[in-house]
């Protein structure tokens, strides 16, 4: 089975969605003017004011669960896997795929906030690349294709979010623990499923209150302690810029061999850590209350940055810049070692021990306690971000059904069916904290790159009603107002929550400060 799944993983990410990824990326920086630059005080501001209400979470609150989703074992785990199999230079196309996948993040994410609509039972907003898939194209001949074409998404999101990614989650925390502690798997994953049992069966306004505290600080505090051990190297720090650069493009000899892997695993854990494209982030962006799409697409847009140019940067520069990597030829820790910092023990394995070791050059012992602490942190609220976007996702498969009561059962369709789903995710969790590492990342990553296929490509036909939304922002702010959206001027057919939302009208809206 192992074999199998490797087979299939392998097709998925092959040199194909890397170019994919990274070409989208060009594709829409250069067609939304560079909006990840042009954009950046905007999105800044647009984190410290905004608005929610019963139906919508604030945008400060959308990015934290946004964030949650992003911020989780690919910044400490997939960082050193990434270094360790791709070299050094992996880190500068971490970087790469960031900034322009910063495009690809807001074209997405203002497309969930236009086709957005409100649950059928808790009469949240709701979102994400199923429902565009199948009400921007509503209006034409292709409809049809569309809307199967956004069931498959559903389907398929539901299988990754549910099942197959939150058992790498788990297991980068078992081990992390293990590592640290001494603690059984086992306990762990007990642990875990107690924890999500109480936060996921609360909603999404628990999800999104749980992020918003949770979050900022788990990520704070983890880039602090970083940038500490950091500037206690900070002789290292040219050396170290030096080997990334060098490494990336094939001109340092020990890793000209794999510049091509240096690419891969640089992209590949890039994707899975900030997300960009893959279709996660236009779930929490569609549960924001903006005045207008093209808000929640900055903000989103800007979460990108800070989960790889921060948090991925942090962890890169800390196991770097204190030696704490070894670098394995054929992409496998069974390959020849090209490169040893001199720092990890020789039966270590690649994971976050690459980062606990290196804390524990400047705080003896602590380093295995503060990783594993944080991982704990990332990973729990990564895996409720998760069923946020596989409940929202069966929810549109349930669609009109959703308050149909069910037969021989208490409850409707919708409370059933995510009772299953909340089963299936506490139990891959459990199953994910005891599996072999390179069993619970085979699955992660063919759950990530089945979605970055099915988004990216959809995203690519019906980018436009974005770039209008991004058009008629930027003249509202020129204008000095506060922008609103109207799809109906803007000739943006089937955003139907938009054509008869008021802000005015919504009573209990409050204006927050985050």
């Amino acid at each position: 089975m192992a074999e199998f799944l490797s087979t299939i993983n392998g097709y998925i990410w092959s040199d194909s969605l890397i170019y994919l990824c990274l070409a989208a990326g060009v594709y829409f920086s250069i067609r939304s003017r560079f909006v990840q630059v042009r954009q950046i005080p905007d999105m800044i501001r647009l984190l410290i004011h905004g608005e929610k209400s019963a139906s919508g979470v604030s945008s400060f609150q959308a990015l934290a669960m946004s964030l949650s989703g992003r911020i989780g074992t690919g910044n400490i785990a997939g960082v050193a896997t990434a270094i360790a199999f791709g070299g050094p230079g992996a880190l500068f196309w971490m970087w790469a795929v960031a900034f322009l996948g910063a495009s690809t993040s807001f074209v997405e994410c203002t497309l969930g906030q236009i086709y957005k609509t409100r649950d059928r039972v808790t009469g949240e907003y709701r979102g994400g690349p199923a429902y565009y898939f199948s009400k921007a194209m509503a209006h034409t001949k292709a409809a049809p294709a569309f809307k199967v074409y956004g069931v498959i998404f559903a389907a398929v999101t539901v299988l990754a979010c549910g099942l197959l990614m939150p058992s790498v989650q788990s297991n980068s925390m078992a081990a992390a623990m293990h590592q640290a502690w001494g603690v059984s798997e086992w306990v762990v994953a007990l642990g875990t499923v107690i924890v999500l049992a109480f936060v996921i069966i609360g909603g999404v306004k628990r999800i999104a209150a749980f992020a918003a505290v949770v979050v900022p600080f788990m990520a704070v505090a983890y880039i602090l302690i970083a940038i500490v051990i950091v500037f206690a190297n900070a002789s290292e720090l040219p050396s170290v810029l030096g080997l990334i650069f060098r490494s990336a493009f094939g001109a340092e000899a020990a890793f000209g061999a794999i510049v091509g892997a240096a690419v891969m695993w640089g992209v590949k854990r890039g994707v899975y850590s900030n997300e960009a494209g893959q279709g996660t982030g236009p779930h929490s962006a569609a549960a924001a209350e903006v005045s207008h799409p093209a808000k929640q697409g900055l903000v989103q847009a800007f979460a990108v940055y800070i989960d790889t140019l921060f948090v991925c940067t942090a962890t890169g520069f800390l196991i770097l810049s204190t030696g704490a990597y070894r670098v394995f030829d054929g992409e496998s820790a069974d390959g020849k070692v090209l490169a040893d910092g001199g720092v990890l023990p020789s039966d270590v394995a690649v994971g976050p021990a690459y980062a606990q070791h290196g804390v524990d050059t400047l705080w003896g012992g602590f380093g295995s306690t503060f990783v594993a602490i944080s991982l704990a942190f990332f990973c729990l609220t990564t895996i409720i971000a998760y069923y946020y976007m596989a409940d929202t996702n069966l929810r549109f498969l349930v669609g009109k059904y959703a308050a149909t009561p069910v037969p021989f059962l208490r409850g409707t369709v919708a409370s059933n069916t995510t009772l299953v789903l909340q089963a299936v995710i506490l139990v891959s969790c459990a199953v994910g904290a005891v599996v072999t590492a390179t069993d619970a990342w085979t699955l992660g990553d063919i759950g990530v790159g089945l979605m970055a296929w099915l988004n990216i490509l959809g995203i690519l036909v019906l980018q436009q009603p974005a770039y209008k939304a991004l058009r008629d922002y930027e003249r509202q702010r020129r204008e000095g107002k506060d922008p609103v959206f109207d799809p109906i001027a803007l000739d943006i057919k089937n955003a139907t929550f938009w054509e008869t939302y008021e802000p005015q009208d919504e009573r209990d809206k409050v204006t927050v400060a985050s």
